[in-house]
């Protein structure tokens, strides 16, 4: 016959100075409470008393919503995506001022009509316009 094995667990009492600390890492965004509690093996619902009890910003009775990305991280990362698409479209714009600019010395040195505006009968054949 198997015997049972149990472990007591035993109260542990944890000094304010290491309850500051752990709120700490938490309101610097260095650890989330689910990283803490796996961190110390401490439960998460102690940490958030903790957290309202030490806390310089958070209040008992508020209500605390972690996000998966902190707000700095996002907007770093959208400031960064910003700066991309402004550098892509600045490269655009270059290309089209260089291909409006082939156009014209196209227009103007070879008579050819390369734009076509819009109500303009179609070309008949390829023949050069006469010069003005």
């Amino acid at each position: 016959m198997k015997t049972k094995v149990a472990f007591i667990r035993k109260p542990r009492a944890f000094s304010d100075e290491f309850k500051k600390e752990v709120v700490k890492c938490f309101e610097q965004g260095k650890f989330s409470v689910s990283q803490l509690s796996r961190l110390y093996g401490l439960d998460f619902q102690l940490i958030y008393n903790w957290i309202y009890k030490f806390s310089s910003f958070n209040e008992k009775g508020c209500r605390i919503i972690e996000m998966k990305e902190s707000s700095t991280s996002k907007l770093k990362m959208l400031e960064q995506k910003v700066k991309q698409l402004e550098q892509m479209l600045g490269q655009k714009q270059i290309k089209i001022e260089f291909l409006e600019k082939m156009i014209e010395i196209a227009e103007k040195d070879l008579h050819i009509d390369i734009k076509k505006k819009s109500f303009t009968p179609q070309s008949i054949g390829s023949s050069k316009r006469a010069k003005n």
